[in-house]
């Protein structure tokens, strides 16, 4: 198999119930997943141009005339190629569209369409859970549980693993955040660390609704993530210690209606800093595409390097080539770690590297370089 490791678990990975819609057929309620999201979740696993796919049949079976609209319905055969390293998978599927409209012209386009876009979800099913094949099965097995809302509001807080396992149950936030601390640090890999990171988020999220919230504590694991992730790029474990949360018998001493305060000099994490540099940016856009070697490029901001900011972008420090087609391409999509993945394109190392190289080029000493994980410790 020439799939990647993270497209494989991707794959392999159960369908989010968020994406499973419902509608009534002769008395029957249906699962089905809508074309759109089929064909984002092509783009997301396989890559803007890892995928295509070819309309080989259609016909129109019928069309008729009802209240004064016009009526038709097509039958449609569509074959998906999917570039795998070296192999092209291709998989074929056959679908139907009707459709009701004003004019002819529009209900033979909207059948069409319809039945081209049944056929290329039934074509994408046939690799894996992600795409609705977890829907055939009576069961439903391949589908996430959707998680009791009492669960996520009250607790126990369930620690689950990069694939969505449980780890361990604890009735005491701040356990459940040391725990998710810990197995962040253990992480072997970028995306095992995102994994965890995006299997815990909801908890973590409900934690911070809580009214015995730890003051801060999103923040903080936000930036501990970003320090686990820049140590992991620069090849060694980096763990960054979260000061114990405090609990809401700390918050009972605030007087009613008195906002509490953080002493930002206490934390252990401090905020990260988003440097700006205009002959950097030139720099970085002197270099070649990464995917393409086009020039010259446009120095794009790697999103996930640092927590968003109201109206901020990340740090220049974290910029990278891409030529105007890729750069609007990137853009345009949900998920970045993902586009680079299926590329097998680190961004974060070589950002890295281009924020060195144009320091030194402008005369700077390498101890006086501001790496990340440095800025990431106390002030």
């Amino acid at each position: 198999m020439a799939f990647t490791d993270p497209q494989l678990r991707q794959l392999k990975a159960k369908l989010d119930p968020r994406h499973v819609k419902t509608r009534s057929s002769n008395g029957l309620d249906l699962s089905y997943v809508e074309g759109w999201h089929s064909i984002a979740e092509a783009n997301r696993i396989f890559g803007y141009d890892g995928w295509d796919r070819r309309t080989i049949f259609t016909s129109c079976v019928w069309t008729g005339v009802k209240g004064g609209n016009h009526q038709a319905a097509y039958i449609a055969k569509v074959r998906v190629t999917v570039r795998a390293g070296e192999l092209n998978i291709v998989r074929e599927g056959s679908g139907t569209g009707e459709a009701n409209a004003p004019t002819p012209g529009q209900a033979h386009e909207l059948a069409l369409k319809s039945a081209e876009t049944d056929a290329t979800k039934r074509a994408l099913a046939t690799f894996g859970n992600p795409f609705g094949l977890a829907l055939y099965d009576p069961e439903q097995a391949g589908v996430k549980k959707a998680r009791p809302v009492s669960a996520l509001t009250t607790g126990p807080w369930i620690l689950r693993s990069c694939s969505g396992a449980v780890v361990a149950s604890h009735d005491e936030e701040s356990d459940f955040i040391e725990s998710l601390r810990l197995a962040m640090i253990e992480a072997g890999d970028i995306e095992h660390l995102y994994d965890v990171w995006e299997q815990n988020i909801e908890t973590l999220r409900a934690i911070h609704r809580s009214s015995k919230a730890p003051l801060g504590v999103v923040p903080k694991m936000i930036a501990h993530l970003r320090a686990c992730a820049v140590a992991l790029v620069k090849g060694h474990k980096h763990g960054v210690d979260i000061p114990a949360p405090a609990t809401s018998k700390h918050n009972a001493r605030h007087e009613e209606g008195e906002r509490p305060k953080i002493d930002k000099s206490m934390l252990t994490i401090s905020e990260p800093k988003r440097h700006r540099s205009k002959e950097h940016l030139q720099f970085v856009a002197q270099h070649a595409c990464l995917i393409c070697g086009r020039a010259p490029s446009h120095a794009h901001h790697v999103r996930f390097a640092q927590s968003k900011g109201l109206g901020l972008k990340v740090s220049d420090e974290f910029t990278v080539p891409l030529c105007a087609i890729h750069h609007s391409d990137l853009h345009t999509t949900g998920n970045e770690r993902s586009w680079w993945k299926v590329r097998n394109i680190d961004p974060l190392e070589v950002a890295l590297k281009l924020w060195e190289e144009s320091r030194r080029s402008e005369g700077f000493a390498s101890s006086a370089l501001a790496s990340p994980a440095q800025e990431l410790g106390p002030e």
